[in-house]
């Protein structure tokens, strides 16, 4: 039998990409999926758009439930923990389009796989009108903790979790909710790369990624896409970033893994520290990112104490 994949899409004024997003799941390989909706309080048409392609389907295979209007993070965060303990989940953006064999790919890995495990792939960008500009990058691997607390490798809107790794996200849930972490793709990453999940980043591309003026993320693969995150390293942005993190993994590091616990643990010393004493203890660590200059990038932050938030955030006089 195929698994039940249960995809978690949230939405907010989505109603000028919604109809092709749907469409393409519909059109998926792998039929046996429901479609659970957040909406985020749409202004818009978005909830009809949903309400009649609920309507002309069996029961239970699309539905519309109220989201809890605090932003996109938040809202999958919410449908993580409202998702059958029991099946599999995909995560959904409103406004991409599915390749017919995205679910279908996912699954043919996932299904031979032993206790948790997370599949994510790469994907298509495009323009607003769906015009290719380019695939997304490859990243080489390897994947892990040491990986994950310093970069978001899976992408969410390519992302499937078994039901092992599910129940572990729904026991972390509510401490990333409280810690406010700001992306919530990259905090599966971290929670299930710490808990020893097993890990897959098909080459692939699954998804067509849509990028227009309302994009919570956008690309980050052009000149000013790669200046724009750097520039991130060093304004006090990623800081905060990997502060709310750190909080969040703290709060369920009962989940870790004992080697990742201490991982986690020399990390909250990493983000205390500034100067060689910072970069020391990255060092040691072996922290990486996936490319050679993504990982002198971290260590330079480190060197220069922005991996360090502000006294003022926190709470120092």
């Amino acid at each position: 039998m195929q698994p039940q994949i249960t995809i978690l899409m949230a939405t907010r004024n989505g109603e000028r990409y919604l109809p092709a997003q749907l469409e393409s799941i519909l059109s998926q390989s792998h039929r046996n999926w429901r479609l659970i909706v957040s909406d985020d309080g749409s202004t818009d048409a978005t909830t009809s758009i949903v309400r009649n392609y609920a309507a002309t389907r069996p029961s239970g295979r699309i539905e519309l439930v109220a989201g809890p209007e605090r932003g996109a993070t938040a809202n999958f965060l919410w449908l993580i923990r409202q998702a059958d303990a029991s099946g599999w989940v995909a995560f959904s953006d409103q406004d991409d389009i599915w390749n017919p064999d995205k679910l279908a790919r996912a699954v043919d890995w996932l299904a031979r796989q032993d206790g948790p495990a997370v599949y994510a792939a790469r994907t298509t960008i495009c323009d607003e009108n769906m015009n290719e500009l380019a695939p997304a990058p490859h990243f080489p691997g390897p994947f892990g903790f040491r990986n994950a607390l310093v970069q978001a490798c899976l992408p969410g809107n390519t992302t499937v979790v078994n039901a092992a790794a599910l129940r572990i996200l729904q026991s972390g849930a509510a401490a990333a909710d409280a810690a406010g972490v700001i992306s919530h793709d990259w905090w599966v990453y971290q929670l299930l790369s710490g808990a020893g999940a097993r890990i897959r980043r098909d080459d692939a591309q699954v998804v067509r990624y849509r990028q227009h003026g309302n994009n919570v993320m956008g690309r980050n693969d052009t000149p000013r896409a790669r200046a724009a995150r750097f520039s991130m390293l060093f304004d006090g942005s990623y800081a905060g970033w990997i502060a709310r993190n750190q909080v969040a993994l703290e709060d369920a590091r009962d989940l870790l893994l004992p080697e990742n616990r201490r991982l986690l643990e020399g990390f909250g010393r990493l983000i205390e520290a500034s100067g060689p004493r910072a970069v020391a203890q990255a060092l040691r660590m072996r922290l990486y990112r996936q490319s050679r200059t993504g990982t002198i990038a971290i260590m330079a932050a480190a060197l220069a104490g922005r991996l360090r938030l502000p006294d003022h955030e926190r709470g120092v006089a």
